[in-house]
C-alpha cells in the first residue's frame, strides 16, 4: 500500500480526484451530471485508442505523429465505401487495413531506410491529411447506414456509451499483452536497450514493425468510431486528438526515454485528460484559453517526463 502511495500513478491519481472536486465546484455540480458524464466516457473512447498505439511506440522508444492524419483519411475511407452500398462491417475492415498499411510504410522508413520516427511520421502525417482533402474535395461525407450510426452513439443501459466497451476493452487487452506476454517483454526490452536486445536474440525490427502497425490500425479505428459518433467524416477528424494521445500516455509515466510505463497509469492519465478538456468546457473558459491550457499540460508531462527520466539515469550510473 505504502508503495503505491509513493508511486507517480498514485501522485496522478490524487490530481484526478482534485480535478474532479474543483471543476465540479467551479461550476455548480454540472460537470457530475449524468449527460456530462456520459460526454466524458464518449471522449474517452478516442484518446484511449490513440494513447495505446502511441503508447506502444514510446515504451518502444519511438515516437508517431501521424496517426491523427491515418485516422482521419481512413474515416473517408470508411464513409466512401457506405455510401457506395458496401457492408458496414467490410467498410470498417476495410478502414482499419488502410491505417494498418500506413503503419507498415512508416515501420519501413524507420526499419529500413534508418529515418527518425519523428521525421517519418510527419512526413506522413502531411500526406494523409492532404489525401483525405484531394479524396472529397475538402467536403464533408455524411454517415447514414443505421448499424455504424449504432456504433457510436448506442448508450448502454441508458448511460454507458457503446464505443465506451471497446476503448475499454483494448485497454485491458494491451495490459495484459505487454505484461503477460512474450511480445510484450520485447517491447519492453527494446526500448530499455535496442543493441542488448538484439544481442539477446530479439529481432526490434520486427517488434517495431508490429507496433507501427498496431498504430495506425488503431488510429484508423478511432476516427471511425468519431466519424460514426458524429454521423460525418470530415477533414478535420481526429487531428485534434493527436497530440492527446501522446499527453495521456506522458501523463500515465509512458516515457520518450522508452522502456518504461504501461496501460494501468495510461488509464489514469486519458481519465485527467478527459476531466481536464471537459471541465474547462464546462465553466466556459473561451476555447483559445483550452489551447493554451492543454499545450501547459502537455509541457508539464513532458517536463515531469524529462526529471523522472534524468533522475533513473542518474540512479542507473551510480548503481
Amino acid at each position: 500500500m505504502m508503495t503505491f502511495l509513493k508511486s507517480k500513478n498514485a501522485i496522478l491519481l490524487f490530481f484526478l480526484i482534485a480535478l474532479i472536486v474543483i471543476f465540479a465546484a467551479l461550476s455548480g455540480g454540472g460537470t457530475l451530471r449524468p449527460s456530462n458524464i456520459i460526454n466524458i466516457l464518449q471522449s474517452i473512447t478516442i484518446v484511449s485508442l490513440l494513447t495505446i498505439g502511441a503508447g506502444t511506440l514510446m515504451i518502444a522508444g519511438e515516437i508517431d505523429l501521424s496517426l491523427g492524419g491515418i485516422g482521419t483519411m481512413s474515416s473517408f475511407v470508411a464513409a466512401l465505401l457506405l455510401k457506395q452500398g458496401v457492408p458496414w462491417f467490410a467498410a470498417l475492415v476495410a478502414a482499419v487495413a488502410v491505417g494498418a498499411f500506413i503503419g507498415l510504410i512508416n515501420g519501413f522508413l524507420v526499419n529500413e531506410l534508418g529515418f527518425q520516427s519523428f521525421i517519418a511520421t510527419l512526413a506522413t502525417a502531411s500526406i494523409t491529411t492532404g489525401a483525405g482533402y484531394i479524396f472529397t474535395s475538402g467536403l464533408a461525407v455524411t454517415i447514414e447506414d443505421p448499424t455504424f450510426r449504432f456504433i457510436g452513439n448506442k448508450l448502454l443501459f441508458g448511460y454507458i456509451p457503446f464505443s465506451v466497451l471497446i476503448a475499454i476493452i483494448a485497454l485491458i487487452v494491451y495490459a495484459m499483452l505487454l505484461n503477460k506476454t512474450k511480445f510484450g517483454r520485447s517491447v519492453y526490452l527494446v526500448g530499455g536497450n535496442r543493441v542488448a536486445a538484439r544481442l539477446g536474440g530479439l529481432k526490434p525490427k520486427k517488434v517495431l514493425y508490429g507496433l507501427f502497425i498496431n498504430a495506425g490500425a488503431l488510429a484508423a479505428l478511432a476516427g471511425t468510431l468519431l466519424a460514426s459518433k458524429l454521423l460525418v467524416a470530415n477533414t478535420v477528424g481526429i487531428t485534434s486528438s493527436q497530440f492527446a494521445g501522446l499527453t495521456a500516455a506522458i501523463l500515465g509515466g509512458i516515457s520518450f526515454g522508452g522502456g518504461t510505463g504501461g496501460m494501468g497509469g495510461a488509464i489514469i492519465g486519458i481519465m485527467v485528460l478527459s476531466c481536464f478538456n471537459n471541465g474547462m468546457t464546462m465553466v466556459n473558459i473561451p476555447p483559445y484559453w483550452q489551447t493554451v491550457a492543454s499545450g501547459a499540460l502537455l509541457l508539464a508531462a513532458i517536463t515531469l517526463d524529462f526529471v523522472t527520466t534524468s533522475r533513473r539515469n542518474k540512479s542507473e550510473v551510480k548503481a
